[in-house]
């Protein structure tokens, strides 16, 4: 998601500032999975080439440039100004270093904005390519946009090493819910017998090896202790003796054989997602030092994982003025009417980089347990009767200002200057 800010606004208002309109030129472009569309026009609102198709291709891009430069010919021009709608990941390629000519500027245009500016033309329930390439183009000629820097390459990769390991860790979690509804059917009750059936070694084994309550109560309490033993988990009598009493009682059902045979398929498919995300934690840990976002790291309760998907939701700091700006990007703000002299301030807004809203909660996790002076802010709020959802935002707020000027200062935690 792009986000645009006042700096930003200025800067791309004193590229243009005394220049003939005229000698301006506007070519938003709306890009989709194969192809894109684009039209021309100056910043007096004038159609130089009305709006046409190009395949993502290399050859789609030079027909691109192409038709720009025809459509200029014979013109004075002061600036080419390119907008491109973000569009998931699809327009990556467009954006990506050397492929527009250099002397181009381009601009990024949050989706959000396209679809306001068509509310503001009436066209709110119309969309159509060539009507998003006009509020596009409405968007370009007023300044809106976000100045496009390439990211450094460590920067991109951990990106993409992070969104592939919420990828596999949601996946994985999906994966233990499905998993726990065929414990119940192969082994009713065994899931109240120990803590954590995927967080213990215990809890393994019994899910590995010992699904049918009719071999583990055979074996005995004796005889369930000698085999763990001889696996290398030491199991506590205990925990053994009530495992062994609700296999003993534990009712058979017609699914049980069905689903122990899905509990080792997905056992099998659960060891490829741990060592997956495993492989993205050393990625991540081998990136960081390559980023600004290192430092992060030598703050309380934050470490390479939350460090990491911090700086990929954030991406290039550059681009962000302040700590409240990245908070406000996060949809972390309340939603706020004022108006006749009174304000009303609700709900938080959620109109954000769901990403960026979920790397700066977890960062105030972080801060709220181990930071002492981030407690003590969250216990006087909870003495003041807020709710753990206000004490958690509260927490990401802090937490969000403190991790934004270690990145830019690059300066490592000091307890002293965030009490």
């Amino acid at each position: 998601m792009v986000h645009v800010h006042g700096a930003q606004a200025q800067q791309l208002a004193q590229a243009t500032r005394g220049v003939d309109p005229a000698e301006l030129v506007a070519v938003p472009v709306d890009v989709g999975k194969h192809t894109a569309m684009a039209l021309v026009c100056d910043f007096t609102g004038e159609l130089l080439a009305r709006p046409f198709e190009f395949p993502m291709t290399l050859a789609g891009v030079r027909l691109l440039v192409e038709r720009v430069q025809a459509a200029t010919r014979g013109r004075m021009i002061g600036l080419v100004r390119v907008g491109v709608e973000a569009a998931g990941h699809y327009h990556q390629p467009l954006v990506s270093a050397g492929v527009l000519p250099e002397e181009w500027q381009l601009v990024q245009v949050n989706p959000t904005q396209v679809a306001s500016q068509r509310q503001l033309t009436g066209r709110r329930r119309l969309k159509t390519d060539a009507l998003d390439l006009v509020a596009i183009s409405d968007l370009l000629r007023a300044g809106h946009g976000a100045g496009h820097r390439v990211l450094a390459s460590a920067l991109g990769e951990l990106a993409g090493w992070v969104a592939h390991r919420e990828r596999r860790v949601t996946a994985r979690t999906a994966l233990k819910n499905q998993l726990l509804g065929q414990v119940d059917r192969a082994f009713p009750g065994v899931s109240g017998c120990v803590s954590s059936l995927f967080g213990t070694k215990v809890g393994r084994l019994v899910l590995a090896e010992f699904t049918d309550p009719a071999r583990l109560s055979a074996l005995g309490v004796a005889g369930f202790l000698q085999a763990a033993a001889a696996r290398g988990v030491q199991v506590l009598a205990p925990v053994a003796e009530r495992l062994v009493a609700a296999a003993t009682v534990a009712i058979p059902t017609d699914q049980a054989p069905m689903a122990r045979t899905i509990i080792d398929r997905d056992l099998t498919l659960l060891a490829a997602f741990d060592a997956q995300i495993a492989e993205a934690d050393k990625h991540l840990a081998a990136l960081l030092p390559r980023t600004p976002f290192a430092v992060l790291c030598s703050g309380p309760g934050w470490r390479v994982v939350r460090a990491a998907t911090y700086g990929a939701a954030v991406g290039d700091p550059a681009r962000w003025p302040s700590a409240r700006h990245v908070y406000r990007a996060s949809g972390l703000c309340p939603a706020t009417y004022a108006s006749a002299g009174r304000r009303h301030d609700g709900a938080i807004s959620r109109e954000g980089s769901v990403t960026l809203r979920r790397a700066v909660l977890s960062l105030g996790v972080g801060l709220w347990r181990l930071d002492p002076a981030a407690r003590a802010y969250a216990v006087s709020l909870r003495a003041r009767g807020k709710p753990p959802g206000v004490i958690a935002t509260a927490m990401a707020n802090r937490a969000n200002r403190i991790a934004f000027a270690m990145v830019r200062d690059q300066r490592p935690y000091d307890p002293n200057r965030w009490r």
